[in-house]
């Protein structure tokens, strides 16, 4: 059975997530995390990558890329995989696989859940409600106890830039994001998407997606939006 072609539509922004084969962990001590980031801020650079925020799970990472070239992800998720699982055969004299299959990914609507996927993110890190954790989500300027990983300066998204004038602002502004839980329906809209790589975002959004790339953006038959989402706007970086 061919594979599901991904949406890559230079631009918009994905929630990208690539598991550990079987569950395993894929960061066996504290200089791996740090050589992942190295090699995400090589391979994003190459293959003209955003990267805005990332969550380095033992088991697992998610990341959010906004792709500035049609192949962008694809091309950086395939080199950083040979880079990071050469390093780690290499260090632990292991062989054989070290991820679960293919990445997957999923377009984010991002005025309506760019800043959703991240606090999505720190909540699957298990990270506290101030914003701050050394190896969960990172976004730029946002400040760790410990000092940060010297190899992945994250991206700024213009929705977290508005979040205020300077990084004083922007980080209360961030940490304020996490005063309360996510609701079961974005938690439910946010796998799904993932799992199914589709899209996440309002019915408007994913009107334009579908008229863009003549895919199907959602799960099953695609309804009449709701009211209050007929008309609005989506950003593309």
């Amino acid at each position: 059975m061919p594979r599901k072609s991904r949406f890559t539509l230079p631009g918009i922004p994905q929630h990208v997530i690539q598991r550990g084969n079987n569950r395993e962990p894929c960061f066996l001590a504290e200089p791996d995390y740090r050589r992942y980031l190295e090699d995400l801020q090589a391979t994003a650079e190459k293959s003209a990558c955003r990267i805005h925020a990332y969550v380095l799970m033992t088991n697992h990472v998610h990341l959010l890329v906004t792709p500035m070239q049609e192949l962008g992800i694809a091309e950086m998720m395939q080199a950083l995989g040979r880079r990071y699982v050469y390093y780690i055969n290499k260090t632990y004299r292991r062989t054989g696989t070290l991820w679960e299959g293919r990445y997957k990914a999923s377009l984010v609507d991002s005025d309506a859940y760019l800043l959703t996927c991240m606090r999505y993110n720190r909540a699957q890190s298990g990270a506290g409600r101030n914003g701050e954790s050394c190896r969960g989500i990172q976004v730029v300027e946002l400040r760790c106890q410990c000092p940060r990983p010297r190899g992945c300066a994250a991206h700024a998204h213009p929705l977290y830039t508005a979040l205020g004038k300077n990084a004083a602002i922007r980080q209360h502004a961030y940490r304020e994001l996490f005063r309360h839980h996510l609701d079961s329906d974005a938690l439910h809209e946010i796998r799904a998407a993932l799992n199914h790589e589709l899209v996440l975002g309002r019915s408007y959004f994913k009107d334009k997606i579908e008229a863009m790339t003549e895919r199907q953006a959602r799960l099953g038959i695609p309804g009449r939006p709701r009211a209050e989402e007929e008309e609005g706007t989506y950003y593309i970086d």
